[in-house]
């Protein structure tokens, strides 16, 4: 993939704010890319829970404080709506809608033809194609009030939001940028995060499907702790077996999603062809081994030496879905 230089006077900064940290990268250059600053934040248990915002005044009083220890005030902003409020969905719909026009026809259409399962959602779709007089679309919603939740969130903190993503696109474009996705693939994505699992399958370069999964325990369970080069770790404090116990069953749940995908989405005809592994949480390298025994698949993940910060360091793979959104346009 040919990328060009991301030189804009005024970079963009992209945030990820999960129920557990927050986490930003502004790029000095994507070929080949290179990280100018990066930082992170954990975040005390409870602010957030499942991707809403619970305590929202301490969680501003967090956000305004790492806006100023990051120098990133008054900056265009990048962020990511939230996993679990997320809805991807293949349609069809009349061949005779023009592009500009989709989204007030399925405005038009909610709540007969097409449900979901909030109110007041905001759309975005991508033509998959056309078959006699059917136009396919992958529409993209979550809900409204979300949306601007978290904008106004960063309003009020000192940036200005202009774009959002979701996870599993921003982690595939940072994927796709090293060269690794092959369109003929039929790939499942884990994002294993400390309190959360985010399952994504892609077609070519495109997200069909996405189960976003809560896993056993708190977010109280976890201790941070510095590594011996100076970046920020999570602990588990609690019993190891109830956690391992936990991904017995998360294992059993990828194992009927596959079979979900085959066999109902696919009629038997396709079956997942690889698997990516990617995510925060330390247990991963244990995940990692599990699936390779109990998968007969190719189980990628990406190397933390692929990319670098203007200082050499290797960007901690924790950063990637961040990566991934700030070359989203790019």
């Amino acid at each position: 993939m040919g990328l060009t230089l991301f030189s804009r006077k005024h970079k963009i900064v992209n945030l990820v704010i999960k129920d557990h940290v927050l986490r930003y990268v502004e790029l000095k250059q994507t070929n080949p890319l290179i990280v100018q600053k990066c930082g992170e934040y954990y975040l005390p248990p409870g602010l957030i829970k499942d991707g809403r915002v619970i305590d929202r005044e301490t969680l501003s009083t967090i956000l305004e404080q790492c806006v100023a220890d990051w120098k990133i005030r008054k900056k265009q902003v990048r962020m990511i709506v939230p996993d679990p409020f997320i809805v991807v969905r293949k349609l069809e719909i009349p061949k005779d809608v023009e592009g500009d026009e989709i989204t007030g026809y399925l405005y038009m259409e909610l709540g007969s033809s097409i449900h979901l399962p909030f109110e007041e959602p905001v759309f975005d779709t991508v033509i998959l194609g056309e078959a006699k007089d059917k136009k396919e679309i992958l529409l993209f919603a979550a809900p409204e009030d979300i949306v601007k939740e978290y904008s106004s969130l960063l309003e009020d903190c000192g940036l200005i939001p202009v774009a959002a993503d979701i996870s599993p696109l921003s982690l595939y474009r940072f994927y796709h940028a090293l060269d690794k996705s092959r369109t003929e693939e039929h790939l499942l994505m884990i994002q294993l995060d400390v309190g959360s699992m985010g399952i994504c399958i892609f077609e070519g370069e495109k997200p069909i499907f996405m189960r976003h999964i809560q896993l056993p325990g708190t977010l109280s369970s976890w201790e941070t702790s510095l590594t011996g080069t100076g970046n920020t770790s999570l602990v588990y404090e609690e019993n190891h077996g109830d956690i391992e116990a936990a991904f017995s069953d998360i294992f059993n749940e990828l194992d009927r999603i596959m079979n979900f995908y085959r066999y109902t989405l696919r009629q038997g005809q396709q079956s997942i062809t690889k698997i990516l592994l990617a995510g925060d949480n330390p247990f991963k390298n244990k995940v990692f081994e599990e699936l390779v025994v109990r998968f007969n698949l190719f189980v990628d993940r990406i190397d933390s030496h692929e990319v670098h910060t203007v200082n050499q360091t290797p960007l901690p793979d924790s950063f990637y879905v961040t990566l991934g959104l700030a070359l989203k346009e790019v």
